[in-house]
C-alpha cells in the first residue's frame, strides 16, 4: 500500500474519512456504551464487588494479550482485512455478552472484546502509519486519537438512553450493531486508487523485530511506558478522588465529562504543532501540565476544586492526542511494521493498565493522596525520558532543527 500523493488532501474521504475515522467513530461509540455496565451486568449474574472488578479489567487485559497476535495476524492478512475480522468478532462477542447466562460466558465475552479492539486498533494505526506521508502524520493520527475520544465520550450517552428505554442488556445490542456497522463501511469502502497495495513486503517473524529494534524498544519504549501510564492514572483519579471526597457520583461524572470535554478540544491542534514544529513540542509540555495537576489533586476539598484540576489534566491529555501512535509511526520499519507496531501497543496498553496500579497501591497502604502523588512524578520522568531518547535528527524535529541537521534548505 503506497502513501497519499502530497498533493492530496489531508483527510481523504474515501482512504482516510471513511476507510478509518468513521469505522473508528462507530466502534468506539459501541465500547464506549459498555465501559459503563459490564460491573453491573457482571454483578447481576451473581459476581461479588470484587469479581465484578476483575471482569471489568478483563477488556484491557484482553487487548494486553492480543497485542502481539494482532501484529502478527495484521502482518499476514492485511491491514483492512483484520480490521474486518476484528469487527466481526467484537459484534460476536457483544451479542454473547448480551445473551450470557452465566457470569463465565460473559466474562469470555469481555475478553474476546479487548482483543478484537487490540486487532482493530492495531490495523487502522497501521494502515493510516503506511498511507499518510510523514509531515502530516501527526495531524492524522493526533485526528484518529480525537476520534476515538469522541466516540468513547459519545457511548456513555446513547448507552443511558437505551438502558432508559430498556434494560442494561440493550447496550450490549448496541455495541454489536455498531462494530456490525464499522465493519459494513469498511466493506462497502473500497481503498483509494492511490494508495493500493504495490509489492508485499517479505512477511518479518517476531524474533527478527526483536532482535533489530530491541534498543529502541528498551529506551524510546520506556518513555512511551511512562506517558501512558500518567494517561491511565488520568482515568482513575478523578472518580477516586470524588468519592475521597464523598460527592455525588452524578457530581463526580459531570466533573468527568468536563475533562473529556476539555481533552477533545486539542486533538488537531497538537497534530499541526507536531508536524511544524517537532513531536517533543507537544510531548514534554503535556506530561509537565498533567504532572503538575495530579500534583495538585490532593490539595483539593470541594467539587469546584476537583473540576479546575480535572479540567487541566484534561488539557495535558488532550494536548497529548497521537503524540504514542505518532512517535509508534515513526520508528516502524517498512518490512515487519504491523509486528513492531504489536509490541509498541504492549508497552503502551500496559503502560496504561499500570497507572492506576499506582493509584491503587497508595490507596491499599492507607494513603489515596500518597498514591496521586507518585503517579504525578511519573509526569516530569516521562518528560525526561521524552526528552532524552525522541530522535531530533529527522523529519519529524522542529524547522530549525531540520534545517541544522541538513533536511531543509
Amino acid at each position: 500500500m503506497g502513501p497519499m500523493p502530497a498533493d492530496a488532501p489531508l483527510f481523504p474521504l474515501r482512504s482516510v474519512v471513511l476507510g478509518a475515522f468513521v469505522p473508528t467513530f462507530v466502534f468506539d461509540v459501541g465500547v464506549g456504551a459498555m465501559l459503563p455496565v459490564v460491573a453491573p451486568t457482571a454483578t447481576g449474574l451473581g459476581a461479588s464487588l470484587a469479581t465484578a472488578g476483575v471482569v471489568a479489567a478483563l477488556l484491557p487485559v484482553g487487548q494486553v494479550l492480543a497485542d502481539v497476535p494482532a501484529g502478527a495476524f495484521a502482518d499476514r492478512v492485511g491491514d483492512r482485512r483484520a480490521m474486518l475480522v476484528a469487527g466481526g468478532v467484537a459484534a460476536i462477542a457483544f451479542t454473547t455478552a448480551a445473551l450470557a447466562p452465566h457470569l463465565l460466558t460473559f466474562a469470555a465475552a469481555v475478553l474476546a472484546l479487548g482483543a478484537a479492539a487490540a486487532v482493530f486498533n492495531l490495523a487502522r494505526h497501521s494502515y493510516l502509519t503506511v498511507i499518510t506521508p510523514p509531515l502530516r502524520r501527526a495531524r492524522v493520527l493526533s485526528t484518529l486519537g480525537g476520534v476515538h475520544r469522541i466516540g468513547q465520550f459519545v457511548g456513555p450517552f446513547v448507552g443511558a438512553l437505551v438502558i432508559h428505554g430498556g434494560d442494561v442488556r440493550g447496550v450490549y445490542v448496541l455495541g454489536a450493531a455498531a462494530a456490525a456497522a464499522a465493519t459494513t463501511i469498511l466493506i462497502v469502502v473500497r481503498d483509494d486508487p492511490t494508495t493500493r497495495p504495490g509489492a508485499v513486503p517479505e512477511p518479518v517473524g517476531l524474533r527478527d523485530v526483536l532482535r533489530d529494534h530491541r534498543a529502541l524498544l528498551t529506551t524510546l519504549g520506556a518513555a512511551v511506558l511512562l506517558v501512558a501510564a500518567v494517561r491511565g492514572a488520568r482515568q482513575t483519579v478523578i472518580p477516586l478522588w470524588g468519592e475521597h471526597l464523598g460527592l455525588d457520583p452524578a457530581v463526580t461524572s459531570v466533573i468527568f465529562g468536563i475533562a473529556g470535554g476539555v481533552d477533545m478540544l486539542l486533538f488537531y491542534p497538537a497534530g499541526k504543532v507536531m508536524d511544524a514544529m517537532g513531536r517533543l513540542w507537544i510531548g514534554i509540555p503535556s506530561m509537565l501540565v498533567m504532572g503538575l495537576a495530579l500534583a495538585l489533586l490532593p490539595f483539593t476539598s470541594s467539587a469546584a476544586g476537583l473540576a479546575v484540576v480535572a479540567g487541566l489534566l484534561g488539557l495535558g491529555n488532550g494536548m497529548s492526542s497521537g503524540i504514542l501512535m505518532t512517535l509508534g509511526a515513526d520508528a516502524s520499519p517498512a518490512q515487519g511494521r504491523a509486528r513492531f507496531l504489536g509490541l509498541w501497543r504492549v508497552l503502551q496498553d500496559s503502560g496504561a493498565a499500570a497507572g492506576p496500579l499506582v493509584l491503587s497501591a497508595g490507596a491499599a497502604l492507607g494513603s489515596l493522596a500518597a498514591g496521586v502523588w507518585a503517579a504525578a512524578a511519573l509526569g516530569p520522568t516521562a518528560a525526561a525520558a521524552l526528552a532524552r531518547w525522541v530522535p531530533r535528527w529527522t523529519v519529524h524535529a522542529n524547522r530549525t532543527t531540520r534545517r541544522r541537521a541538513g533536511l531543509v534548505p
